[in-house]
């Protein structure tokens, strides 16, 4: 019998066990627990390095909401009996769904949530999740989602599928006119706009592209007049929203934090 490797992550301990003792009495599946983002990404790696990768993430929509002093101050139970100190860097659900689309994409998440949000369910969909469960769902029907993302299927609640078919929909709205004002920046624009994503400060970029600072200022300024911002954090914002990536800085060393004057 083919067995399926799940992992919870969830900072509420007595769910987060409940839950993988209540998954650990089916015949075919494993399961290990992790109370925060950061654990349950060291999980999913210690794993995959050990050839036992899992198959399976049931992340807490609401991960690193609320991480208590205490919590963090006292070991948390990962996989076949190996603690660890809880990681103080709060990681919310869906940035913990990104990263482990990001470096394990053969691992299917699940999002577990205590309410409906269409908002959040097509955010967690857009980072790569494969479904959005409510956490007071049955055991038989949480099995039923993990076999059936194995399987590529994407589950959602019927009653948040037309929120979120709404959601992505303006996101996808807002990405198309975000693209057409990126389309509207002159090749060099786009570059100055590649370094404001990879956190350059205007020295920074200046020296990387052999501009003064001064020229620099000036494409920045064009850049957000043309993008219709006002801030080098907006620019950003929408430039993701775009698909615009930083530039290289493997190996490079560089100043950060420069703001626009």
């Amino acid at each position: 019998m083919a067995r399926i490797r799940v992992l919870v992550a969830d900072d509420h301990r007595i769910f987060a066990e409940s839950l993988a003792a209540a998954l650990a009495a089916e015949p075919d599946v494993d399961v290990a627990a992790a109370g925060s983002g950061p654990a349950a990404m060291r999980c999913l790696e210690r794993a995959a390095t050990e050839g036992r990768r899992f198959d399976v993430l049931l992340v807490d929509a609401d991960l690193g909401a609320a991480v208590s002093d205490i919590a963090q101050a006292r070991p948390e139970r990962l996989s076949d009996g190996v603690t660890e100190r809880a990681d103080r860097r709060a990681v919310d659900g869906i940035t913990l769904v990104s990263g482990v689309r990001t470096a394990q994409p053969g691992v299917r998440t699940v999002v577990l949530a205590e309410r409906d949000d269409p908002r959040r369910a097509a955010l967690a969909l857009q980072a790569g999740a494969s479904g959005w469960v409510a956490k007071d769902c049955s055991l038989s029907r949480l099995l039923a989602v993990i076999r059936g993302v194995l399987r590529d299927e994407t589950h959602l609640p019927p009653a948040l599928l037309t929120g979120v078919l709404r959601e992505l929909t303006a996101a996808r709205k807002h990405r198309t006119e975000s693209e057409r004002l990126v389309e509207s920046l002159t090749p060099r624009e786009r570059e100055v706009l590649r370094c404001m994503v990879a956190g350059l400060g205007r020295k920074a970029v200046a020296e990387r592209l052999y501009l003064s600072p001064h020229t620099v200022r000036t494409h920045m300024q064009n850049v957000l007049g043309k993008l219709g911002v006002h801030s080098t954090l907006a620019a950003v914002a929408l430039a993701r929203r775009a698909g615009v990536g930083p530039v290289d800085l493997a190996g490079e060393v560089v100043e950060r934090g420069g703001q626009l004057a």
